[in-house]
């Protein structure tokens, strides 16, 4: 599943209504980027769905909420309408706990934390164009799940940048959002990859 440009014109999320599909396509900065097939693997599934029914269960008798892909996440500049915004994602794992940015076209806004189940051919692209936009944007907190190295990177929000990425190891451990403070059992999550 390679993501690459789909063109050289700038884009909006007026265009985007127009052409994009159902999962994957987004805009950065006015750059179109589309997901190549094929679909998500297994274990990328499996891992977003563990994932988001942990998170929903931490979430529980709170006023945050948990989303999965394909859920479009507009991110404005300033009060532009929604048509003339340039930057529109589509993370695997997202919580918004505003529900005043949520409505019927996803999410208005940075969500509160999110994280990206990364595949060798997207890495790159999360790693190199979405890290510095989450930044930008405000996400207080991004997990970036490595499932083939099992690994996990955590960009939490200082200041207003990200400083260097937490490393850790995901087995044997329950790790805690240190933003929401939802902890997540890695070692259940692990036995989705075998």
């Amino acid at each position: 599943m390679a993501v690459t440009q789909r063109d050289t014109q700038r884009h909006t999320y007026g265009d985007y209504l127009e052409w994009s599909r159902d999962y994957g396509d987004e805009i950065i900065d006015g750059v179109a980027y589309v997901r190549e097939p094929p679909s998500p693997s297994r274990i990328h599934q499996e891992l977003v769905v563990e994932l988001s029914y942990q998170i929903r269960c931490a979430l529980e008798g709170m006023s945050c909420r948990v989303y999965v892909a394909p859920f479009d996440i507009r991110l404005p500049r300033s009060d532009e309408s929604d048509e003339k915004i340039d930057t529109v994602v589509q993370p695997d794992v997202f919580i918004v706990c505003d529900r005043g940015k949520t409505d019927e076209r996803g999410v208005r806004g940075a969500p509160d934390w999110l994280a990206e189940v990364l595949s060798p051919s997207t890495a790159s692209y999360d790693q190199s164009v979405k890290i510095p936009l989450y930044e930008r944007a405000g996400v207080p907190e991004v997990w970036l799940i490595h499932p083939t190295d099992r690994t996990l990177a955590i960009y939490r929000l200082e200041d207003g940048r990200y400083g260097r990425p937490i490393y850790q190891e995901l087995k044997g451990q329950t790790l805690l959002s240190a933003v929401l403070g939802v902890s997540i059992d890695w070692d259940r999550m692990m036995t989705r990859l075998v």
